[in-house]
C-alpha cells in the first residue's frame, strides 16, 4: 500500500488550506474539479506544483510561472498502464498515442516478450529521455528462448533452468517490477506449470509481480486461473491477469462466475488482480490461428511442414477444430490489421481476404489465406469476440484497472486496434458519461491508484501534497475516443493538458515535445 494511502483522514485541513500570499509555483492548475485517484468524491479546488512535486492542494491565490485554467475541467492523477507493449521507446520516445489519451506512466515487458538486459533497457530510456514514465516486467518467453535454443516443445534442462533463473534475477536487479508470461505463445505455450513456478521464485525476494497472458481466455479459463493460483501460491507472490476476457460465444455470460472464481481466490489468501481494456475485440499475431506445433522451431520448419501433404492436412485439422470448439463457423472475426507482404489487406478480415487473393472464400480458402500468410513473415490481427455484455461486468469489479495492452503506434501505419488511441478516453465518454457503468470516481481509481498500488509505484496515482506531479486535466462532457476500428488513426478529443512530473507535455491539445518521464526502477 502506498503511505499516502493511511493518510487520507488526517490530510484534509492540509489540502484545503490556502497558500501564504508570498508563494509561488511552477504551475497552478487552477479552478478545477479534483478526482484525487482514492475514489473519493471529487471536490473543487487548485493544485500548485514545484519541482515536479504536488506542492499544495486547496484554494491558491499565489502566483506561478506557468497557469492552466481548468474551468468546467476534471483535474486527476496520471493514467497509469500496467499492460502496454511500449518497449520501443527509447525508439519513439514521444510516446505521444499514449500521453495524448493521458498516461503518464507505462508497464512494458508483458505477454512473456521483453528486453534481456534490464538495465540496458533504462540506460537508452535516460540518454534518449522519454516523455511518460517507464517500468518492465521481464518476458518469460524472452528468457526462455535465450537459454533453451531453438526447439522449444520440451522441458528445460536443470542446466536452461538455471540459465532462466539467472537471466530473471539479473533483471530483477536491474529494476523489473516482475515477470511476465505470454501462455498462447511461443515457446511459452509448451512450459509446464512446475516451471512457471520455479522461475517465479526467483521474483519472491524482489516482491515482484507476477504477470500474465493465461493459457486459455475460453472456455477453459477455469483451469487457467487455477494455473495463476498455484504459481502465485507456491512462489508466494502477488499475481495480474492480464487483459481479463472470455472469448468465443461457448465463453460468453461467464464473467460472473470467473470473478467469482478470482473472489475465492482471494478469500483464500492470493493478492490477485486484473486489467482490461475497453472494446470487444483483441488484437495479436495471425500466427495464433496456426497450431503452435506447426510452428515450433521457426520459419523453416513450418513451411517443410506445410509442404508435406500430410502434416498440412493434419494442420488444417486441428485449425477447423480450433474453430469450432470457440463456436465459430468461419474467420470472418479475424482482420488484418498489418500485413507487410500486402498491405492491400490490411482492414480485410480473412473471409474477405480470401476471396480477394483466392477467388474463393470456403473454409478450406480461409485457412489456406492463414498459412498463406504466416508464410510469407505473419501480421497482426484484430479479433472480434468478447460481449459487451462480460467486458462491463469486469469492468464493474473494484479489483479491474484499466489497460490498452498495445503498444506505440506509428501515425497513418496499418489498421491496429484503436485501443491504442482511445482507451482511457472510451472508459470516460463511453462506460461513465454515457452508460454509467462507472462513477468518474471509481472509473479514475481503476487508471491511477489502482495500478500504483499494485505495481508498488511509490509517490503516483493520487493527487497528494509531496508525491509526482502526473497529471491529467480532462473535460467530463467532450472526452471522447475518436479512433475507429475502421480508422483508427485519430487521438482522443477533450484532453487539453498532461503534465509528466510536473513538465507539461500536452499543453491546449499539442504535443510540447517535452520528454519528462523517468525510468521506474523496481527497488523490491
Amino acid at each position: 500500500m502506498l503511505p499516502g494511502l493511511l493518510l487520507a483522514a488526517g490530510c484534509c485541513l492540509a489540502v484545503f488550506s490556502a497558500s501564504a500570499a508570498s508563494e509561488s509555483f511552477d504551475v497552478l492548475i487552477r479552478n478545477g474539479r479534483v478526482v484525487d485517484g482514492t475514489g473519493n468524491p471529487a471536490f473543487f479546488a487548485d493544485v500548485g506544483i514545484t519541482d515536479g512535486k504536488i506542492a499544495r492542494i486547496g484554494r491558491i491565490s499565489a502566483e506561478a510561472t506557468t497557469v492552466i485554467d481548468a474551468t468546467g475541467m476534471v483535474v486527476a492523477p496520471g493514467f497509469i498502464d500496467v499492460h502496454t507493449h511500449a518497449d520501443e521507446v527509447a525508439e519513439m520516445p514521444l510516446a505521444e498515442n499514449f500521453v495524448r489519451m493521458g498516461v503518464t506512466t507505462v508497464v512494458a515487458g508483458n505477454c512473456g516478450s521483453s528486453s534481456l538486459d534490464i538495465e540496458r533497457f533504462f540506460h537508452e530510456i535516460e540518454q534518449t529521455n522519454v516523455a511518460v514514465n517507464v517500468a518492465t516486467l521481464v518476458g518469460h518467453n524472452s528468457v526462455r528462448s535465450k537459454a533453451m535454443g531453438g526447439a522449444f516443445d520440451r522441458p528445460p534442462s536443470l542446466e536452461e533452468m538455471e540459465r532462466m533463473k539467472t537471466l530473471v534475477d539479473r533483471a530483477m536487479k536491474a529494476g523489473a517490477v516482475g515477470l511476465s508470461t505470454g501462455l498462447i505463445y511461443l515457446p511459452g505455450v509448451f512450459s509446464t506449470t512446475d516451471e512457471i513456478v520455479e522461475l517465479t521464485k526467483s521474483i519472491t525476494a524482489y516482491d515482484g509481480i507476477y504477470a500474465t497472458h493465461m493459457r486459455h481466455e475460453d472456455s477453459s479459463i477455469y483451469a487457467a486461473l487455477d494455473e495463476v493460483f498455484r504459481v502465485a501460491r507456491e512462489a508466494k507472490v502477488r499475481a495480474e491477469v492480464s487483459h481479463i476476457k472470455l472469448g468465443g460465444p461457448t465463453a460468453w455470460g461467464q464473467a460472473d462466475l470467473v470473478l467469482e472464481k478470482l473472489e475465492k481466490a482471494r478469500a483464500g489468501g492470493l493478492d490477485v488482480t486484473q486489467d482490461q481494456y475497453a472494446y470487444t475485440a483483441s488484437s495479436t499475431g495471425i500466427s495464433q490461428l496456426v497450431p503452435e506445433s506447426a510452428r515450433d522451431g521457426g520459419q523453416t520448419k513450418f513451411i517443410a511442414r506445410l509442404e508435406d501433404p500430410k502434416e498440412k492436412a493434419a494442420i488444417k485439422e486441428t485449425m477447423q477444430s480450433n474453430l469450432k470448439r470457440k463456436g465459430r463457423e468461419d474467420y470472418s472475426y479475424a482482420v488484418i490489421a498489418s500485413y507487410r507482404h500486402d498491405p492491400s489487406l490490411n482492414g480485410l478480415n480473412i473471409v474477405e481476404a480470401a476471396k480477394k487473393i483466392r477467388g474463393s472464400d470456403d473454409l478450406d480458402s480461409q485457412m489456406e489465406m492463414i498459412l498463406e500468410i504466416q508464410k510469407n513473415g505473419g501480421a497482426s490481427g484484430v479479433f472480434h469476440g468478447m460481449s459487451e455484455g462480460d467486458l462491463k461486468t469486469f469492468m464493474r469489479h473494484p479489483n479491474t484497472m484499466v489497460a490498452c495492452d498495445s503498444g506505440l503506434r506509428s501515425f497513418g501505419v496499418g489498421v491496429p486496434h484503436p485501443r491504442g488511441y482511445g482507451n482511457n478516453a472510451r472508459v470516460l465518454a463511453r462506460y461513465v458519461r454515457e452508460q454509467r457503468v462507472l462513477r468518474l470516481e471509481d472509473a479514475i481509481r481503476k487508471m491511477t491508484s489502482l495500478p500504483a498500488n499494485t505495481y508498488r509505484f511509490e509517490g503516483r496515482g493520487l493527487l497528494r501534497v509531496g508525491h509526482w506531479a502526473d497529471v491529467v486535466v480532462f473535460d467530463p462532457q467532450t472526452i471522447e475516443d475518436m479512433a475507429q476500428f475502421n480508422d483508427p488513426h485519430h487521438y482522443p478529443k477533450g484532453i487539453p493538458h498532461v503534465l509528466v512530473n510536473g513538465i507539461p507535455v500536452i499543453r491546449d491539445g499539442e504535443h510540447t515535445r517535452a520528454k519528462a518521464g523517468h525510468a521506474l526502477r523496481h527497488r523490491g
